[in-house]
């Protein structure tokens, strides 16, 4: 090198700082990426996405590829630098060098590049990727061999470089994905979380109680059940003869309706627009609940136990409402359910699901034995109580200010922030 001009020396210098910094960017770029924002731009056709999508396939053929191209320029850099040191400084020019070369590489070749790259991933990472496949196709063979031997080094330690294993994500993350997505509103926000907590939940969780099913008595008198017909805030109702263990079949309003509001409704029309029940085993979870109702194209279902007893009624509009939020009277009513009294405390319905409190009012009551609230009393109590008492269960007092023939109608819930005022 003693026969190369200064200038020509410098000049390669510079050269080789800047694809430095190149490589130390591009590696940055790559790795900062968001893989899900990638896909997508992939997806949308975008050709520096779909580039960088290949490269990321095997992240270990292209750290190797990175690397170096990296090592090889940082190293004939830095012999550049040795020589034009020794020209200028004599023997001193080594140590010169080398610690000018050390920060000028710090700065200038990783510090600012990967900064950069951090922060604006996909500015870099798009266009190293058109350079970075050419360099691929043509250093393959190199590549190939240091990685080969590094993985063979990394076997024993049980490395895997499956992407697709850790591109997965489980419900946990995926939520955390959904509520950290900034440009996704809070209603849409709340309501894709709503559907990855289905899967947490049964039918037992929303369903109407077998106490408080409303339908229709075919052993009622005539006049009774045209009544019940004409005042429903109902659009479907279990018909059944003396009490709902007899169920006929489920009837929808709409198919008597135009007979009713003529009056020309006989009790054999109304026999002939009963449909099939259909049945569904308490503890299936919501999820498996909304699939059945589509595949079935069915809208109402009666939930019995293993012995075949009903325990109760669900219907696809009380798991929809799970997800946006209640929007038929069925599911108002139950909001109705708790009120909110004027020291903070709540009077609440023992029939009110404990989930559906825990996530209209913030609380975490256990629910995991006890579906109801009434329920959750008498579990922590270990007996039926047998008048009014209180018993405190978390940050909560709880105290039953009605209970007739052993069930709990009304329970007053004074939360932690009510009891501290």
């Amino acid at each position: 090198m003693d026969d190369i001009p200064l200038g020509t020396l410098y000049t390669a210098l510079v050269i080789l700082i800047i694809l430095s910094g190149f490589f130390s960017s591009a590696e940055t770029g790559l790795m900062a990426i968001n893989r899900y924002r990638l896909k997508h731009l992939a997806n949308s056709g975008h050709r520096g996405a779909r580039l960088a999508q290949k490269l990321l396939t095997r992240p270990d053929r292209l750290i190797g590829l990175i690397l170096l191209g990296n090592n090889m320029v940082n190293i004939l850099a830095a012999s550049i630098a040795t020589v034009i040191a020794m020209r200028e400084f004599g023997d001193n020019g080594i140590w010169i060098s080398t610690l000018v070369m050390t920060v000028v590489v710090l700065i200038f070749a990783e510090v600012a590049p990967k900064t950069v790259a951090a922060l604006h991933p996909e500015r870099i990472a798009f266009p190293a990727s058109y350079v970075l496949v050419v360099l691929l196709k043509l250093l393959n063979p190199v590549v190939w061999l240091v990685n080969s031997f590094a993985n063979f080094l990394l076997k024993p330690f049980g490395v895997k470089t499956d992407v697709e294993a850790l591109e997965r994500l489980n419900r946990e993350e995926l939520r955390t994905l959904v509520t950290e997505g900034g440009q996704i509103s809070n209603e849409h926000q709340r309501m894709l979380v709503n559907i990855l907590d289905l899967e947490h939940a049964s039918i037992e969780d929303v369903m109407v109680p077998r106490g408080e099913i409303v339908g229709i008595d075919l052993d009622d008198e005539w006049s009774v059940i045209l009544n019940e017909l004409t005042q429903t805030v109902y659009t479907r109702l279990p018909v059944y003869r003396e009490s709902i263990d007899n169920v006929v079949g489920l009837l929808h309003i709409r198919t008597v309706i135009s007979k009713l509001s003529l009056g020309g409704l006989t009790f054999a029309d109304l026999e002939h627009s009963v449909r099939q029940h259909y049945f569904v085993p308490e503890g299936t979870s919501l999820t498996r609940q909304l699939l059945e109702f589509q595949s079935k194209e069915q809208r109402m279902a009666l939930v019995v136990d293993e012995y075949g007893d009903i325990q109760g009624l669900v219907t696809l509009d009380d798991i929809l409402e799970e997800i946006v939020g209640e929007y038929t009277p069925e599911g108002r009513g139950r909001s109705r359910a708790m009120r909110r009294l004027d020291d903070g405390s709540y009077l609440v319905d023992g029939s009110t699901s404990v989930r559906t409190i825990n996530r209209r009012l913030g609380w975490n009551l256990p629910f995991d034995d006890a579906h109801t609230l009434g329920g959750l009393l008498i579990e922590e109590m270990e007996v039926i109580p047998a008048g009014k008492c209180s018993i405190r269960i978390g940050d909560h007092v709880m105290t039953i200010v009605d209970i007739r023939e052993n069930v709990i109608h009304k329970i007053l819930v004074k939360p932690k922030a009510a009891l501290s005022s």
